[in-house]
C-alpha cells in the first residue's frame, strides 16, 4: 500500500494479475477511509476512457461512514502498461480477475458488506461480474451511473453493424473501427472549457482512445447477455440524465444538461433486465457522468443514492 497520486488521505495498492502476451498486467485499489465507523465498503468502477479521480464522491460517501474504494481496471489510468493497448479486452471477463481480487482485498480489510457503484463501461461490467459471482460475493447493493446497456445507435448500426463487429472482432481484435470519439463531452467536463474538472487527459483524452473491434465485441456480447435478462442477487439503483443529446460533433449549450454518450432511453429500457429490483432515477439536467454534472444536479444526484442505500440496503 503507498500513498496515492490524489493525496492524503487516499492509498493505492497495486494488484498483479495474471500477464497478457507477455506484458505486464495489473490494476490498482484506491482507498479513502470512512470519517467514522464504517457501515460497510463502497467499490467504485469507472467506465471506458476513464479513471478514478473523483475526490467529492469518494469524500461524501466516506463522511457517510462507507469505506470508499475505487478500482482503476487493468490498462486504465493508474493501472495502464507500456505495451498495453489502452482500455482494452477482448472479453469483459476478464476484467472479473481484478474484480474479484479488489473484493478479496476489501474483505480481508474487515468488511462483510459491500455496495458496487460504477459508470457507464462499468456499469456494464460489474452487473455480469455480480452475476456470474452470485451466492459467494456479499453484495448489498449495485449503484450505477449512466449504464451502457445498449449501443446509441440505430437499428442498422445495432443490428447490421453488430454482425460484421462480432465477426472483424473475432479474427482481427485490435482493427480500429473509430480512432476518435467527438470531444463534446469532454467539453462539458474539463474546467479549460465548459466543464470545473481537471485530471490527466493521457489517461482520459478529450476524444478518447481509439474503438477496436474485439473490444466493442466484447462490449456488444455483454449487451446481448443483458438484453436476455440476468439477476445480479441485489437490489439496483440506475442513475442517469432525464434526457440525451447525441452525435453531435461541436458544442453547444444543451450539451452541459444532457447525456452526450449514452442514450437515456435506452438504460431505462434495459435496466429492468438487471435484477428482480430495478429503481430508475432520472437526474434532470445531469451529464453522461451524474456526479461530474452542474453542483446543484450532482448533489440531488449523490442524494438520491444516499437516500436508496438507507431505504433498500441493510447498510
Amino acid at each position: 500500500m503507498t500513498a496515492d497520486l490524489l493525496g492524503n488521505p487516499y492509498t493505492a495498492r497495486t494488484i498483479k494479475l495474471a500477464a497478457v502476451q507477455n506484458v505486464d498486467t495489473v490494476a490498482t485499489l484506491v482507498h479513502h477511509p470512512a470519517k467514522s465507523p464504517a457501515k460497510g465498503a463502497l467499490l467504485y468502477v469507472h467506465g471506458f476512457c476513464d479513471y478514478f479521480f473523483q475526490t467529492h464522491v469518494a469524500e461524501f460517501f466516506s463522511e457517510l461512514g462507507y469505506d470508499f474504494y475505487a478500482l482503476d481496471l487493468r490498462a486504465y489510468g493508474r493501472s495502464l502498461r507500456p505495451g498495453q493497448l489502452p482500455n482494452f479486452v477482448t472479453d469483459l471477463a476478464q476484467h472479473f480477475e481484478e474484480l474479484d481480487a479488489a473484493a478479496e482485498l476489501i474483505r480481508a480489510d474487515g468488511h462483510e458488506h459491500l455496495v458496487v457503484m460504477a459508470h457507464s463501461t462499468g456499469g456494464l461490467i460489474t452487473p455480469l461480474w455480480a452475476q456470474a459471482r452470485r451466492g459467494s460475493l456479499p453484495l448489498d447493493g449495485l449503484i450505477l451511473n449512466s449504464p451502457w446497456l445498449d449501443l446509441a445507435e440505430g437499428w442498422f448500426n445495432r443490428v447490421i453493424g453488430t454482425a460484421l463487429v462480432r465477426l472483424v472482432g473475432r479474427w482481427f481484435p485490435k482493427l480500429v473501427i473509430k480512432p476518435t470519439l467527438a470531444p463534446t463531452y469532454g467539453h462539458s467536463l474539463l474546467a479549460s472549457h465548459h466543464g470545473e474538472w481537471e485530471y490527466n487527459l493521457a489517461w482520459k483524452p478529450i476524444e478518447h482512445f481509439p474503438v477496436r473491434a474485439g473490444w466493442l465485441r466484447a462490449v456488444r456480447r455483454g449487451h446481448s447477455q443483458v438484453h436476455a435478462g440476468i439477476d445480479v442477487g441485489a437490489p439496483v439503483l440506475v442513475l442517469c440524465s432525464d434526457k440525451s443529446l447525441l452525435h453531435r460533433k461541436a458544442w453547444e449549450e444543451a450539451a452541459g444538461h444532457a447525456d452526450t454518450v449514452l442514450d437515456v432511453e435506452q438504460i431505462a429500457r434495459w435496466a429492468p433486465k438487471l435484477a428482480g429490483e430495478v429503481t430508475v432515477t432520472p437526474v434532470p439536467d445531469a451529464l453522461h457522468d451524474v456526479f461530474l454534472s452542474a453542483p446543484p444536479v450532482r448533489e440531488r444526484a449523490l442524494a438520491a443514492a444516499r437516500d436508496w442505500l438507507t431505504s433498500r440496503t441493510s447498510l
